[in-house]
């Protein structure tokens, strides 16, 4: 029987990554790790797969709806009738798939903190799964690159986490990126001031989060059906931040935080804001800015403090973004440990980066005859790699261009031609190849 072609592509919203993509990614990968260890954080995996209860207990917000959950082994058809019946997922399933990376390291610092330093820096990278709609840039399987200091509850957590997760964009080439910082003691503070009930603070926010989807009007226009007259004080609010985000942005100072919001607003978070700022003045790299977004709220209602996100000009959506969740590895503790969180959005990254210029061992591809003896063929490649290169071996073809072409595009930067008979590996004519 023959197949249809849409029968053989990956699983709707996955991918498969040929060799030159995955040669961008693992350069990626390798940067991100070299820098953030350089920093001081180390790395730590876990498991894929998560009990369901725990990855269904509040801590990953509107990601739980979009979780791939896995069925019990040996159900039959009077379980599935009866979970269908109560609408009781955990009749059917009692594990899933890891959504997010945040999830599975509170998990993993509840289970292992008597073996963890007092102040534990780690970084985390790996695949996550959402059922998401798939569309340009959102994907089902995709990469996440996490990196969180635990056990530190004063602000130089946030300090390190932006210093180095700066160096990272600097590292793979990517000038230009804006940290939007904001405190979430501010957004309540404005709610407060504003005179939304605290009942409705976290209804609000979620609107307020739909800013850059539904514009200021839509905003208020939604806040409303909250209290109308809230909703217009914070339309002024808004009103008057505006130009100055559409300018140059607001510096991270007391001064510049405080001139655009009200008298007194939410003055812990605002002092907390200007504090990083100071400490990371002369610390970030060239290209990289601070600036504060009063209008930044990140969805996830697990953040207590300070948040933020990273934009580049290149990219149409943010490519990094976290915060501090105190109360999240509190509720498999028992007891409330400070935490702050980072997360890399790699696969906007990797399509934003350029894969370098090889630097590592020389790239050998050897074009043989068809009659040449695998003996000899091995002889040669092993003495070659012995030396530090990388060689792949090439059965020659009438059309050299297509197949000089190809390897060049692969990253190999010599060829050698092996006629039958040749073992002498000191007697191959090393000739560059062009890209």
């Amino acid at each position: 029987m023959v197949r249809m072609a849409s029968q053989v592509n990956p699983p709707r919203g996955m991918r498969d990554f040929l060799p030159a993509d995955k040669a961008k990614r693992e350069h990626a990968f390798s940067v991100i790790k070299r820098v953030y260890r350089d920093h001081g954080f180390d790395e730590i995996e876990t498991p894929v797969v998560e009990d369901h209860a725990r990855l269904h207990a509040g801590l990953g917000g509107d990601n739980e709806k979009l979780s791939f959950s896995i069925l019990k082994r040996g159900l039959g058809a009077e379980a599935l009738a009866a979970a269908a019946e109560t609408g009781d997922a955990e009749q059917l399933a009692d594990l899933g798939l890891r959504f997010d990376l945040t999830v599975p390291l509170s998990r993993f610092y509840a289970s292992h903190r008597a073996e963890l330093p007092p102040v534990f820096r780690s970084i985390q990278m790996g695949p996550v799964w959402r059922a998401e709609r798939p569309q340009k840039g959102r994907y089902r399987q995709f990469v996440q690159v996490d990196i969180d200091v635990i056990g530190e509850a004063g602000l130089l957590a946030e300090v390190e986490l932006l210093s180095a997760t700066s160096r990272v964009f600097a590292e793979l080439g990517l000038t230009g990126c804006v940290f939007r910082v904001n405190d979430r003691r501010i957004l309540f503070g404005l709610l407060d001031h504003c005179g939304f009930a605290p009942e409705t603070h976290d209804r609000a926010l979620i609107i307020v989060d739909k800013l850059d989807k539904i514009g200021a009007e839509g905003v208020i226009g939604e806040l409303r059906e909250l209290d109308p007259e809230a909703a217009e004080r914070l339309g002024a609010v808004l009103a008057a931040v505006e130009p100055r985000l559409a300018g140059d942005g607001i510096p991270l100072t007391a001064e510049a935080i405080s001139a655009v919001l009200p008298a007194g607003a939410a003055a812990e978070g605002v002092a907390n804001l200007a504090e990083i700022g100071a400490a990371l003045e002369g610390v970030l790299p060239e290209g990289v800015e601070l600036r504060f977004d009063p209008t930044l709220v990140r969805g996830m209602g697990y953040y207590t403090g300070t948040i933020f996100e990273v934009a580049h000009p290149g990219s149409g959506s943010s490519v990094g973004g976290g915060g501090r969740y105190d109360g999240m590895i509190g509720r498999f503790l028992g007891q409330d440990v400070p935490a702050v969180g980072s997360s890399i959005g790699f696969e906007r990254i990797v399509d934003l980066i350029e894969l370098p210029a090889s630097t590592g061992p020389e790239a050998v591809a050897l074009v043989h005859d068809a009659d040449a003896a695998p003996a000899d063929l091995a002889s040669l490649k092993a003495a070659l790699v012995a030396r530090g290169h990388r060689v792949r071996l090439e059965r020659r073809q009438k059309n050299m261009k297509t197949l000089l072409a190809r390897v060049a595009e692969q990253g190999f930067t010599r060829f050698a031609n092996v006629r039958a008979g040749e073992r002498d590996v000191d007697a191959l004519e090393l000739r560059e190849l062009s890209a």
